[in-house]
């Protein structure tokens, strides 16, 4: 097989672009995201769903946040503004005595955090909170 300089440049092509194919397949929106969660389901606004959030970060590394729904078996978080929206999928059992989770999450910039709760019931509950993400804790 003689491999000629055209030959080399395809193939040189071909391997770049499909090291980037799984990046580019993994990269879903929320919306996408939130759809995969619910079946395609609406969520309604406020609900039992509790989101707690700092309205200003001045570190994008480690933004607090606690959910909390009464009565939910799964609840979704999602930074809308990352590269990669997902961020968490918390279940919570039939002998859970508390639906309620905290955690740290790293946000790329100023942007809405969403949560996503499936209920009980089938239902599906939603709530949002705009995070200003700081430079250098700067609050401009």
């Amino acid at each position: 097989m003689d491999l000629t300089r055209r030959g080399a440049i395809t193939l040189g092509a071909g391997l770049a672009a499909s090291a980037f194919l799984p990046a580019l397949a993994a990269a879903a929106t929320a919306d996408e995201a939130i759809a995969a969660f619910t079946g395609g389901a609406d969520a309604a606004a406020g609900g039992a769903l509790s989101l707690t959030t700092p309205e200003i970060a001045e570190n994008g590394n480690t933004v607090p946040v606690t959910v909390s729904a009464p009565g939910a078996e799964a609840i979704m978080i999602l930074a809308a503004g990352n590269p990669s929206p997902d961020v968490a999928v918390i279940g919570f059992g039939p002998l859970c005595a508390n639906q309620t989770a905290t955690t740290r999450i790293r946000l790329a910039g100023t942007q809405d955090v969403v949560a996503i709760a499936r209920m009980s019931d089938g239902s599906f509950v939603r709530a949002s909170n705009t995070v200003k993400v700081t430079i250098g804790g700067c609050g401009g």
